[in-house]
């Protein structure tokens, strides 16, 4: 249990307050994010949009491919294909929210493989339940204090 004042992290992110560019560490990876040149930053990384929806992509592949893995099912490849709008909530028949805009994630799975009608349906229904996109869809707390 860590002690009162201490910090405690898998991921680190650093920016020098010059910028949108920031550096991210998570165990021994360094990555970089920021924003487009349209958008004032220097395009030297992805988005932190782009990270959210790589998040989601790699953790809906690797569950679908586990999946077909554990059930025997010749997947031989999985492609995600996303894409984050902003639209507004009138737009969207299924949404509970009705006004203002919310946001938009388009997910598109291609399966390669020889596999049945059956077995691309269920693949389909497995994507939805990746722990990242669990997370996206169910309340999210996210206490934030300044370190000591």
């Amino acid at each position: 249990m860590p002690s009162e004042g201490e910090i405690v992290a898998d991921v680190i992110v650093r920016g020098d307050g010059t910028g949108f560019a920031q550096e991210i560490v998570t165990g021994p990876h360094r990555l970089i994010a920021d924003e487009p040149a349209d958008a004032g930053g220097t395009d030297s990384g992805p988005s932190p949009y782009d990270f959210l929806l790589a998040a989601l992509g790699s953790c809906t592949s690797m569950t679908v491919a586990m999946y077909a893995r554990r059930k025997g099912w010749p997947l031989e490849g999985v492609t995600v294909w996303l894409r984050h709008s902003r639209i507004h909530a009138a737009d969207c028949a299924e949404c509970e929210t009705k006004e203002g805009k919310i946001d938009k994630i388009e997910r598109v799975l291609t399966l390669e493989g020889d596999l049945d009608d059956a077995q691309r349906q269920k693949l389909l229904e497995i994507a939805n339940k990746c722990p990242v996109h669990r997370t996206l869809h169910s309340e999210v707390w996210i206490p934030t204090r300044l370190a000591l």
